[in-house]
């Protein structure tokens, strides 16, 4: 497939110790009236990143969208859903997985599935108790494509299938404690693992089931196939949530939040039944939260009022988020995956409909971009 390169120089200043930026930040955000001063001296010090190349890495002619990118046993593997029949939901969904041996620059499918009269979608790795999960969730569509007016969430069901050498493949297989909630990324700490689900109160019966009335929660599990509440971080507007824990076992969070308003930035401790919450300042649409090196990295969709969607990376600071990349993109996009294959190297997938196909129609497809930390 031909090779497309774009090159995004961004100039943010020269890191220090990233230490010595944590501090000035943290002492920026205790002056008077200090948050836009906050934001802009820590746009002044963060770390530069080049992105050196961008490339497709799949298209079939159908609507490939919602990826995920880990590293399991040396290897990397991509996941995302892929439809005939386009964004919504359909029974004609499945995920499909990848698999690359050489760090991202050849790609052969391992695995591909489906779930009968589900749409499944968002596919999410989880590497746990030595294996590879791949989790969906599933709105219930029936025989055909499902009516907007008819989504109904206490029907939704998540999913997993697994692997221990991501060749030989187990599932899908339905995750018990999960039916009526719509399951997103799931990360670990010690022997225990987390997932994001939301859900309408009570299951309560009504049109369509998602709104400002959802709640957001965190399920907890053994084994990664049955799971349970561990606590509510979100009594309303629940969303699409990303959790990364700390040594110490605390967790950090970027939820994203509903209707165009602005993410927010979660803390909680263990047992994360006290959460704090502070605007980002910017909607973000798939959210990402992973650690490169001894940053944290935040992705996601914005909107530009010029140009549309782009997905964006961010460094996160303290409470501020600083952008230092926006991949080529548009339309239907966003839901990055992100691997780090050194402490300055890195990898992003996200998806895409920025190309058009020979007939000049838009296409939504897979992209893997290739990043370099500036010295």
């Amino acid at each position: 497939m031909p090779r497309m390169n774009s090159r995004h120089r961004i100039r943010c200043g020269n890191s220090p110790v990233w230490a010595r930026l944590m501090r000035v930040c943290a002492a920026l955000l205790l002056l008077p009236g200090g948050t836009l001063s906050a934001q802009s001296r820590a746009s002044e010090v963060a770390p530069g990143v080049t992105v050196d190349s961008v490339r497709r890495v799949f298209h079939n002619g159908e609507h490939n969208a919602f990826t995920d990118l880990c590293q399991y046993q040396g290897q990397l593997y991509l996941a995302f859903r892929s439809c005939p029949d386009g964004h919504m939901v359909h029974p004609t969904a499945s995920i499909i997985v990848l698999r690359s041996r050489d760090n991202g620059a050849n790609w052969e499918q391992v695995h591909q599935f489906a779930v009968k009269e589900r749409d499944t979608r968002d596919p999410h790795f989880l590497v746990f108790r030595d294996r590879l999960f791949v989790y969906t969730g599933t709105w219930f569509s029936g025989s055909t494509t499902l009516k907007r007016e008819d989504y109904d969430l206490n029907k939704h069901l998540g999913f997993a299938a697994w692997s221990a050498d991501g060749t030989t493949w187990n599932g899908p297989e339905l995750l018990d404690g999960t039916f009526g909630h719509y399951i997103w990324r799931a990360a670990t700490f010690g022997d225990k693992a987390y997932l994001c689900g939301r859900r309408k109160p009570g299951f309560a019966i009504g049109p369509r089931g998602e709104g400002d009335q959802i709640q957001s929660l965190m399920l907890e599990s053994d084994d990664g196939l049955i799971w349970r509440k561990r606590a509510y971080f979100a009594e309303t507007a629940g969303d699409e949530t990303a959790f990364f824990f700390e040594n110490d076992g605390s967790v950090l969070a970027v939820a994203r939040n509903g209707g165009g308003k602005n993410a927010h930035l979660l803390r909680s401790k263990r047992p994360y039944t006290d959460w704090t919450r502070q605007d980002l300042g910017r909607p973000i649409g798939g959210p990402l939260l992973v650690k490169w090196g001894d940053r944290i990295v935040v992705g996601g969709r914005k909107t530009l009022a010029d140009k549309g969607p782009k997905t964006a990376l961010y460094w996160l600071v303290g409470d501020a988020l600083v952008e230092f990349a926006e991949l080529p993109s548009g339309g239907d996009t966003s839901y990055p995956g992100f691997v780090e294959l050194s402490p300055s190297r890195a990898l992003v997938s996200y998806y895409s409909s920025h190309e058009r196909d020979t007939a000049s129609k838009p296409i939504t497809a897979i992209y893997l971009a290739e990043l370099t930390l500036k010295p």
